[in-house]
C-alpha cells in the first residue's frame, strides 16, 4: 500500500488561479501549504513529548506542502465568469515590514491600554511585581526574555478581565555603577570623595534608567512607566530603612567581627549571592607539618627522641599565618606514618588512616607505617602543637565537618578566614584573627617579611617559601578546583574577618521554609533549589563598605567603637533623611546633626561610618511598594504579589532576599507564584559571552542593523516575542540567527493564515452570522477543533506554560487550517452564491476562528494582533468603539461547539481522506491526472457499517472535503477486484469495517467557472455554477 500523504499539495483549482490573478494577493499564497520551519522546542510538551526524528519528519512534510501555481494556469485570468466569483480581497499586507509598521499600533496596545484596563476591567487586581534590573549599561537579550515573559502574563490577565498593576523598577545602588562613576571622576580630574562619587553615580543611574525605559517601551512592555520605582528614590530608601528598623526591633540584626566573603578588587564584603565560581581555578596547595608536643609521642608509641608532626593540607597557604588550631573528626581513625630522610632519620606524621595511602604516594618508597597504635580523633582532643609563624602553641579541636574526601584528615583552622573555623573557635571563646587589610594585603601583624604583600599573589608565594626555608613544607603542588569570584570584577575573593552587620536567619528559617510551602513554583523543580539555599543559611551579611548605597543607620562611640543603634536613634536618623533628601543626608550632615537629642548630653562623642546596605537588601524590600504604589493588601493586612518572575540566579538573590525580609516583617512570602526562567545559550548550546562574540542584541534583531552598520534583516518586536512564546522558558533557551530566521518563517505563516481569513471575510458582517444549528457539519467540526485548541491554550497560559499554548496554536494553524479546512472551503467561498447558507456557514466559521485566534496570540504578538483587529473591526459594530484588541476577552468560544458526535464522525472522515489521497497520488504518479479535481472517487463500503453511516450522513459535502469533482458511495460487494489501468485502489480499515477507494479520471468536462470536472459538455457551466450565475 502506498504512503499516505497528509496533504493535497497539487489540488489547485481554477478558482485558485483566478483569485491569484485578479486579486492583490500574491500568486503563490492562497493555495500553498506553506507551513514553515518551526523550532523543535516549539513542539516540546510535558504531556506529549515529540521525538526529534518525528519533528524533522513533520518539518519535511511542511516543506513538501508548498504548492506553486502551474505555469499553464498562471495566465488564465481572462475568465468571462470571474466577475461572478467572490474572490478573496484584502489590503492586509502579506509582508509585515514590522520594524516600521509596529510603531503605528503601539499606543493602542501599551500606554493607552494600561490606563483603560485599570478603569474598565472589573476583575480582581493582578500584580506581577517587577524584579528590578540593574541600571547599568545597555539592555541585552536576557532583559528581553525576562520583560516579555512578564508582559505575556500581564496581557493575558487583562484579556481575562483582571485589573493589572505592573510598576517597573530599577536597582540603582551598588558597585558597578560606582565603578563607572569613579571612571568619570578620573576623567574629569575631580576629587574622589564619597559625596562626589554619589553625585556621579546618581546621575549615571538616572540617565541609564531613562534609556532602558525607552527600550522597554519599544518592546511594547505594558506598565505604569511614569511611576516606576527606583531604589535610589527617597521614598524607597525610607521604606527600606523602616524595614531595617522593624527587623532590628525584633532582635534579628547584630554586628560582629567574623569572616565574610571579601573582594579585594572591590574592597567590600560580598553576599554569597554575589559570587560566581571558576571551575578551573588553579590554587597553590601545600602539605604542611606542625610539630606536636612530646606527650603525643607516648600516645602513639613513638620514641620521645624522634619528632612527631600533625600533617595538614590547604589550598590557601596565605591563611597559615592566621592558624589558631588543627581540627580532626572525633570518629575518624588516625595512624602514624614514618618517612626516612636522606640522613636516615625518621620523621613521623599523624594522618587519617583512610587517607594514608595518598601520603605514601607522595612520599614514595621511604614511607611506611611506624606505629601499630590507632587513635580516634576524640583521643587527640586538646593535643598541642607548635606554631610556625609565631612562638605560640595551639590545640587540636574536634569538628564533625572534617572529612576524608581530600587532604590528610587534619584541617588547618583559621577562625579569621573561614566560616566553619570561626563557628568552631567561637564556640570555644576563641576570637578571629585576620592579618589582612581591605586591599587583600598582609598587615604588619602578619610579620615584617609579609607586610604589604597581596595574599593571592606575592604574599602566598612568600608564605610557601618561608615554609620551605624553615623545613615545614612537606609537599607542594598546583590544585585545580572550583573557586569563588567577585561576580562584578570576575576576580578571586578571600574570606576575611571584619566587623559587619548581619541578619540572624536561624531564628526565622523555619518560618521562611514554612511560608514557601504555600507558594506555587514554576517549574516545580525550582522549589528544591530555593529551599536548599535557605536551609544552608544561618546569617546574612547586609553591610557593604562602599559610598553608593543606602547607609546603615548606626553611629559609633568614640574611643570604644561601640555602635549606637536604638529605636530612638534609628527613628531620628530616618526623620533626618526624610527632611534632607534621603540617604544623601548621611554624607551631608555631621554626626552631631544625626544624633537623637536623647544622646546629646550623655558625655559621649559619636562618629559616622560609611557602611551601606547590601543591594539585595535594597531590592529585597521592594514588596513594601505594594500598599503605596500598587494598592494591594490581603484581608489579613499582608502585602503579597500574585507573581514574581526572574531567572534562576535569583534563587540566591532577589527571590531569597525578598522572602527573608517579608517573613521577618509580615510572616509570609511576598509572592503567591514564583516563576523561574532559564538562561540563554547560543545555537550550539554554548553560554553567551561578549568575549566569545556569540551574543544577540535585541535592537539588531528588531531594527535590522548592527553596531558596525552592516545591514541585517529587521524582524520587528513580535518575531522576537514569538521566539519567547514558542520555547520552554523554564529551562535554558537557545537563540541565534538561524533560530530567529525559523521563528520569522513561522510568523509569516501565521500572518498568511490571518490574511486568508481577512480576505474571505471582506464582505461579511454580524448581520450575516449563521446560527450554530444551521452550520454545515464540517464547519461544526472546525469549531469543535477550535474549541479544543483555545481551551487548551487557556489552560496552558493559566499554568504559565506559554510554549505549550503557542505550540497548540501553531499545530492548529498548520495541521488543521492550512492542511485541511481552508482547502475544503475555498470552493464554497469563491463559487457558491454570496448569500447562500453554505458560503455564509464557511464565513461564520472563519469569523469565529479569526476572532479567537487573534486574541489567543495577542499576548505573544500584540502588534500583529492589533493590526489584524484594526483591519477587521469595521465589519462588526461590537468592535467599532473599541480601540484595542485587548479590550476583548481571551476565550470567545461557545460550549455548544464542543460537539463529540461531530468530532468523532469527522475525525473518522479525515482518516478516510488520507486514504483517498493515497489513491489520487497513484494517478498523479502515473501522470493520468494533474490536479485532484480531475478525479472522481468511488468508495465501496459495507452495508449498514459505521463507515457507510458516516459517509452517507455527509455525502453531499464529500467532493469538497476530498477536493475532487465527484464521489459515489457503492456497496463493497459490487466491487470488481480485477485491476484496471487508469484506476487507483486504496483501502481503509476501521475496527471491523473496511472500505475500498477507487480513484479515476472524471469523464465529465471541466466547468469554465469553478474548474470542477462536472459539466456535461465542453465550456458549459456545471449545474451549481449555472444556478449561481442565473440568480
Amino acid at each position: 500500500m502506498n504512503r499516505i500523504l497528509l496533504g493535497n499539495r497539487n489540488s489547485l483549482s481554477r478558482l485558485d488561479a483566478i483569485s491569484l490573478g485578479n486579486s492583490k494577493i500574491s500568486q503563490n499564497y492562497y493555495h500553498t501549504k506553506s507551513i514553515n520551519s518551526i523550532s523543535f522546542n516549539a513542539f516540546r510538551s510535558t504531556q506529549a513529548p515529540i521525538h526529534k526524528t518525528r519533528y524533522y519528519q513533520f518539518q519535511n512534510l511542511f516543506k513538501k506542502s508548498y504548492a506553486k501555481v502551474p505555469d499553464s494556469e498562471k495566465n488564465d485570468t481572462n475568465n468571462p465568469y470571474s466577475h461572478t466569483l467572490k474572490l478573496p480581497k484584502t489590503d492586509f499586507p502579506l509582508r509585515a515590514n514590522a520594524a516600521q509598521r509596529e510603531k503605528q499600533f503601539r499606543s493602542n496596545i501599551s500606554d493607552k491600554l494600561y490606563e483603560w484596563q485599570l478603569k474598565n476591567n472589573t476583575g480582581d487586581l493582578f500584580v506581577l511585581h517587577d524584579g528590578p534590573p540593574y541600571a547599568n549599561g545597555d539592555l541585552h537579550i536576557g532583559h528581553f526574555l525576562n520583560k516579555t515573559l512578564k508582559d505575556i502574563i500581564n496581557r493575558y490577565q487583562i484579556l481575562k478581565g483582571k485589573r493589572v498593576k505592573y510598576v517597573p523598577g530599577w536597582d540603582c545602588h551598588g558597585l558597578p555603577i560606582e565603578v563607572k562613576a569613579l571612571e568619570k571622576i578620573k576623567t574629569n580630574k575631580e576629587k574622589r570623595d564619597p559625596k562626589t562619587v554619589r553625585k556621579y553615580a546618581e546621575k549615571l543611574a538616572r540617565s541609564t534608567v531613562e534609556k532602558q525605559k525607552r527600550d522597554f517601551k519599544e518592546w511594547a512592555i505594558i506598565g505604569d512607566w511614569d511611576n516606576a520605582y527606583k531604589t535610589l528614590d527617597v521614598d524607597f530608601e525610607i521604606r527600606e530603612l523602616n524595614v531595617f528598623r522593624e527587623i532590628m526591633k525584633k532582635g534579628l540584626i547584630f554586628r560582629k567581627n567574623s569572616p565574610v566573603y571579601w573582594s579585594p578588587s572591590s574592597k567590600t564584603a560580598l553576599a554569597e549571592s554575589e559570587l560566581e565560581y571558576d571551575d578551573s581555578f588553579i590554587s597553590k596547595s601545600v602539605y604542611v607539618k606542625y610539630e606536636a608536643e612530646k606527650q603525643m609521642n607516648e600516645k602513639f608509641g613513638i620514641p620521645s627522641s624522634e619528632k612527631l608532626y600533625f600533617l595538614i593540607w590547604t589550598t590557601t597557604p596565605w591563611t597559615l599565618p592566621a592558624n589558631r588550631a588543627i581540627s580532626v573528626n572525633p570518629e575518624m581513625e588516625y595512624i602514624v606514618l614514618g618517612v626516612k630522610n636522606n640522613n636516615e632519620t625518621i620523621e613521623h606524621y599523624v594522618v587519617a588512616k583512610e587517607l594514608h595511602h595518598k601520603i605514601k604516594e607522595i612520599a614514595g618508597e621511604n614511607c611506611f607505617i611506624t606505629s601499630n597504635q590507632t587513635l580516634k580523633g576524640k583521643n587527640l582532643d586538646q593535643a598541642s602543637y607548635k606554631g610556625i609563624f609565631s612562638d605560640e602553641s595551639y590545640s587540636v579541636l574536634l569538628a564533625d565537618y572534617v572529612s576524608a574526601a581530600t587532604g590528610t584528615g587534619l584541617v588547618h583552622t583559621a577562625p579569621g578566614h573561614g566560616k566553619d573555623d570561626y563557628e568552631l573557635c567561637s564556640s570555644l571563646g576563641m576570637d578571629p584573627y585576620s592579618p589582612v587589610d581591605e586591599n587583600g594585603n598582609f598587615t604588619d601583624s602578619a610579620g615584617e617579611f609579609l607586610s604589604g604583600k597581596f595574599v593571592l599573589g606575592e604574599g602566598n608565594e612568600t608564605v610557601i617559601n618561608h615554609l620551605r626555608e624553615t623545613g615545614f613544607l612537606f609537599h607542594f603542588h598546583d590544585y585545580k578546583h572550583s573557586y569563588p569570584l567577585d561576580w562584578r570584577t570576575k576576580k578571586p575573593i578571600i574570606q576575611r574577618s571584619t566587623p559587619q552587620w548581619f541578619i540572624d536567619i536561624s531564628n526565622i528559617k523555619n518560618d521562611v521554609l514554612e511560608s514557601l510551602k504555600k507558594v506555587n513554583t514554576v517549574p516545580e523543580s525550582s522549589r528544591r533549589r530555593l529551599v536548599s539555599f535557605v536551609k544552608s543559611r544561618t546569617q546574612w551579611c547586609i553591610s557593604r563598605q562602599r559610598p553608593w548605597g543606602t547607609p546603615i543607620p548606626a553611629l559609633f562611640e568614640e574611643g570604644t567603637d561601640e555602635p549606637l543603634m536604638t529605636l530612638e536613634s534609628v527613628d531620628y536618623i530616618i526623620e533626618k533623611m526624610k527632611e534632607f533628601n534621603g540617604s544623601s543626608a548621611w554624607w551631608n550632615l555631621e554626626a552631631e546633626e544625626l544624633l537623637a537629642p536623647k544622646y546629646r548630653n550623655n558625655g559621649k562623642k559619636y562618629y559616622k561610618r560609611y557602611d551601606t546596605m547590601d543591594v539585595w537588601f535594597d531590592s529585597g524590600t521592594s514588596w513594601t511598594l505594594f500598599p503605596e504604589k500598587i494598592g494591594i493588601k490581603n484581608n489579613d493586612g499582608k502585602f503579597v504579589a500574585d507573581v514574581y518572575l526572574e531567572g534562576s540566579d535569583q534563587h540566591r538573590g532577589w527571590f531569597q532576599s525578598s522572602l527573608i525580609t517579608s517573613n521577618a516583617i509580615q510572616g509570609v512570602a511576598p509572592y503567591k507564584t514564583l516563576y523561574t526562567h532559564g538562561f540563554l545559550l547560543d545555537e550550539n548550546g554554548i553560554k553567551m559571552s561578549k568575549s566569545i562574540g556569540n551574543t544577540v542584541q535585541p535592537s539588531e534583531v528588531i531594527n535590522g542593523s548592527n553596531a558596525n552598520g552592516n545591514k541585517k534583516p529587521g524582524y520587528g518586536v513580535d518575531v522576537l516575542r514569538l521566539w519567547v512564546g514558542m520555547h520552554d522558558s523554564s529551562s535554558d533557551m537557545q537563540i541565534g540567527p538561524q533560530i530567529i530566521s525559523n521563528v520569522s518563517q513561522t510568523m509569516r505563516k501565521i500572518r498568511g493564515t490571518f490574511r486568508f481569513l481577512l480576505s474571505n471575510l471582506n464582505d461579511f458582517g454580524e448581520d450575516k452570522l449563521v446560527p450554530y444549528d444551521n452550520l454545515l457539519p464540517i464547519d461544526k467540526f472546525a469549531l469543535d477543533e477550535l474549541y479544543k485548541t483555545i481551551n487548551s491554550i487557556e489552560k496552558s497560559f493559566d499554568e504559565f506554560m506559554f510554549y505549550q499554548g503557542t505550540h497548540s496554536m501553531i499545530i492548529f494553524i498548520n495541521t488543521f487550517l492550512s492542511s485541511l479546512y481552508f482547502d475544503t472551503i475555498k470552493d464554497r467561498l469563491y463559487a457558491d452564491h454570496p448569500t447562500s447558507n453554505s458560503r455564509l456557514s464557511a464565513q461564520t466559521t472563519c469569523h469565529h476562528i479569526l476572532r479567537n485566534l487573534v486574541t489567543a496570540i495577542s499576548p505573544i504578538t500584540p502588534h500583529f494582533s492589533q493590526e489584524v483587529f484594526e483591519f477587521y473591526k469595521p465589519h462588526f459594530k461590537e468592535f467599532s468603539e473599541e480601540f484595542s484588541i485587548f479590550t476583548s476577552k481571551f476565550n470567545n468560544t461557545m460550549k455548544e461547539w464542543d460537539n463529540f458526535a461531530i468530532s468523532e464522525e469527522w475525525t473518522f472522515l479525515k482518516n478516510i481522506r488520507n486514504v483517498t489521497n493515497q489513491a489520487i497520488e497513484q494517478l498523479r504518479q502515473q501522470k493520468i491526472i494533474g490536479s485532484s479535481l480531475d478525479t472522481v472517487l468511488e468508495i465501496y463500503v459495507e452495508k449498514e457499517s459505521s463507515t457507510e453511516k458516516a459517509l452517507m450522513n455527509n455525502e453531499k459535502y464529500l467532493d469538497n472535503f476530498f477536493i475532487v469533482s465527484g464521489v459515489k458511495l457503492l456497496d463493497k460487494n459490487s466491487l470488481n477486484s480485477t485491476p484496471v489501468y487508469g484506476i487507483a485502489y486504496s483501502e481503509f480499515q476501521n475496527n471491523k469495517d473496511q472500505c475500498v477507494v477507487i480513484a479515476k479520471k472524471s469523464s465529465m468536462h471541466k466547468c469554465p467557472r469553478c474548474w470542477k470536472l462536472a459539466s456535461q459538455s465542453n465550456n458549459q457551466l456545471c449545474h451549481r455554477c449555472e444556478t449561481v450565475v442565473a440568480v
